[in-house]
């Protein structure tokens, strides 16, 4: 094993003191092409081109000498640092950290980011940063090849927003570029690169001084609760929006940060406002251009970003993106087998008699679906007198996917 590994983070300023002194006494350095170019580079260490950093981690676990590793930005934000510090290599390791290239972009922005989401997109994970950017005003992605501005742009079609794209940070080659999202696939973007994502309603203003809490304060959410009462949403709602059965919805889809929920006969727009105030991105669904006119009316109420789709179901669901998890508040059976054929984790619907529970119920069986139905019957009190104010009752279905019930 190597006998000292010291990890170095370059920003493109000149290196300090300790990184020098780290890298004079290197025996293998490990690096990315213009890391291994730096003139402070011992032209009698072994190089290695920085690749797969797992690779690199076993080739410094076997070196019998000093080994530095340099990356860009901060190596202890996701960077090698946690990599290399991995049980299976047993390496201990020193860091000489730089400006993350987070800190870099949004300077270059001259922007503050302590408010901001940071997110990670390659190919895996390029569907759910984009739901972040969906889903909040103010996102910083992390590209990688195959997961750049282009592709997020391109994902995020229908929803506007204004992309930063930083390449190249603390080279000569940096290059910052301020467009929206629909013309960056219109371009080729050199990587490395970072992209501010902004846009959307603001939402609520942070404190003078700033807020205590990196990212989203969950304040900014609202009230407390999974659900909100009627009158948050002007008094007028379906039965099938009422807050007893919106909350046993929410509990059994757990909608949360990096989801996309469909919202099918959205309504009032009560339950896609709250899966919003949860952190995921919407997309919410209706035949009636009322009700999309009340989704997007609560939405800017209460603070919230979601994109509204009017049409019917099924036919307006094809051309959507892939959900997480899904609600299905109208159209019966048919709308839950089309939304069964796109797999997401999660489906619940509900029916007013038993027969349409089981028909549903059958579909979701079919479709490869766990399926959990329950009889809600919530009966509302009016506390000065103790009587009866409203009553509801429901047939709640829920399907889970075996192989993906995370």
């Amino acid at each position: 094993m190597a006998d000292r590994v010291t990890v170095i983070g370059w920003d493109g300023s000149p290196l300090t003191a300790a990184a020098r002194s780290a890298l004079g006494a290197a025996t293998l350095v490990a690096g990315a092409p213009h890391h291994l170019a730096l003139p402070e580079v011992p032209h009698t260490a072994e190089r290695i081109r920085l690749g797969s950093v797992a690779l690199v981690a076993r080739r410094v676990a076997g070196h019998r000498g000093t080994a530095v590793v340099l990356a860009d930005g901060d190596p202890g934000f996701f960077g090698v640092v946690r990599t290399l510090r991995a049980p299976e290599f047993g390496l201990e390791v020193e860091v000489v950290p730089a400006v993350s290239s987070v800190a870099a972009a949004f300077a270059r922005a001259g922007m503050p980011w302590d408010d901001a989401h940071v997110v990670v997109a390659h190919r895996r994970t390029l569907r759910r940063a984009v739901n972040v950017c969906r889903a909040h005003t103010k996102v910083a992605v992390l590209t990688s090849p195959g997961a750049g501005p282009a592709e997020l742009g391109l994902l995020l079609e229908g929803v506007h927003r204004t992309f930063v794209i930083c390449e190249e940070l603390g080279t000569d080659r940096e290059r910052v570029t301020i467009l929206t999202s629909d013309k960056a696939a219109d371009h080729t973007w050199r990587d490395p690169n970072v992209v501010i994502v902004m846009g959307g309603p603001a939402g609520p203003a942070v404190a003078e001084g700033g807020g205590w809490i990196a990212g989203r304060d969950p304040a900014a959410a609202g009230p407390r609760g999974w659900t909100l009462p009627a009158e948050a949403y002007g008094g007028l709602m379906g039965e099938g929006e009422l807050e007893p059965l919106r909350a046993a919805q929410l509990a059994r889809l757990g909608p949360r940060v990096g989801d996309l929920v469909w919202d099918i006969g959205c309504g009032s727009g009560a339950f896609a406002v709250e899966s919003a105030r949860a952190g995921a991105a919407v997309i919410a669904v209706d035949s009636a251009i009322e009700a999309c006119a009340r989704t997007e009316s609560a939405a800017r109420h209460h603070g919230v970003q979601l994109q509204v789709v009017h049409g019917s179901a099924p036919h307006v669901l094809e051309n959507l993106p892939e959900p997480d998890v899904v609600r299905v508040g109208g159209g019966g059976a048919a709308v839950v087998s089309a939304v069964a054929d796109r797999r997401p984790q999660r489906i619940v619907a509900h029916a007013a008699t038993r027969d349409a529970a089981e028909l549903v119920g059958r579909d979701l069986t079919e479709h490869g679906y766990q399926v959990e139905c329950a009889l809600l019957q919530s009966v509302e009190l009016d506390t000065r007198a103790w009587t009866e104010r409203e009553r509801s009752v429901a047939f709640l279905l829920s399907g889970v996917l075996p192989e993906r019930s995370g």
